[in-house]
């Protein structure tokens, strides 16, 4: 729930009409804003403390930049919206322990990171400068919103041999229809913070808010996908994970997960077990399947 939400209502829905660029200007900060700052867990201070960890600018913030393992085979993590790096501590020790050489940022206003607020054009924009820095990337691993983030830059240029995505965002108009009905405002106010979105962050790239949706056009993926999804994630609706899948077509593989929820599926040893195992391009030990599975295969 959005703090003043009735009021926050009143003033975009009137000014939507009365002042277009005001409307979609305050729309667009409140959109990019995360509900709160994850505290680094102390399961996951270990992993972090000897991390190589760095500093990087992007659109005139900063974001704080992670590296273990001697640099041979990377993969890039990304975390979701409102979380930080250190919630993919699961997959990133386990990486290691392989001898692949995880990557992972906090985006500004996560983690880590300073500031209030960051968005899709920020994220694409760090893993740009992660990509070029670290050779490329053997694969990546995105969970949430990071999902929708990652697939935008990898029909942006950015290539990786394997994908993993949990409990990941696909559509970004589900995303946009979720903040306008969590704030109850109209059509109206979505399109003015496209107007901003297209006319001051991005103006030499007409129509990318079309590009942001998994839904527009699959990433350029150059290996296969997998995707982990639980039934009863509170967050992101299956039908995110559905789409995902369908639009990835043969190359994707779809998990549908029970009791872990979008949080939980982050640490499961199962879920961990298996993806690892996909994203180095072995196979999981005989006994490690996601909890209760009640799906597995293309969507």
């Amino acid at each position: 729930m959005y703090p003043m939400a009735p009021l926050v209502r009143t003033v975009l829905n009137t000014a939507a009409r009365a002042a277009p660029g005001p409307a979609g200007r305050l729309a667009f900060h409140l959109f990019v804003r995360p509900l709160g700052r994850a505290a680094l867990r102390p399961a996951e201070q270990e992993l972090f403390a000897a991390a190589r960890t760095g500093r990087t600018r992007v659109r005139g913030k900063e974001a704080v930049t992670y590296a273990w393992g001697d640099g041979r085979r990377p993969v890039l993590l990304v975390h979701g919206w409102s979380s930080r790096a250190s919630r993919l501590a699961a997959f990133a020790g386990e990486l290691l322990e392989r001898g692949y050489s995880p990557v992972a940022f906090d985006v500004p206003g996560h983690g880590a990171a300073p500031g209030r607020a960051s968005n899709i054009l920020e994220y694409r924009d760090i893993i740009r400068e992660l990509h070029e820095r670290h050779g490329g990337f053997d694969a990546v691993l995105a969970h949430s919103f990071g999902v929708l983030a990652a697939l935008f830059t990898l029909r942006d240029g950015l290539r990786a041999d394997r994908f993993v995505g949990l409990g990941g965002v696909g559509s970004f108009d589900l995303l946009t229809d979720g903040f306008r009905q969590g704030l109850g405002v109209g059509e109206r106010v979505i399109l003015r913070m496209r107007e901003h979105v297209e006319r001051h962050l991005a103006p030499d790239e007409p129509g990318i808010w079309d590009r942001f949706g998994a839904d527009r056009a699959p990433a350029a993926l150059d290996g296969p996908a997998l995707f982990f999804h639980d039934e009863g994630d509170d967050m992101v609706p299956l039908a995110h994970a559905r789409l995902l899948a369908r639009i990835h077509g043969d190359r994707a593989r779809l998990v549908i997960t029970r009791g872990l929820g979008h949080r939980r599926i982050l640490t499961d040893p199962a879920v961990v077990a298996e993806a690892v195992a996909f994203l180095t391009g072995g196979e999981p030990p005989a006994d490690a399947r996601p909890a209760t599975p009640v799906d597995a295969g293309a969507a």
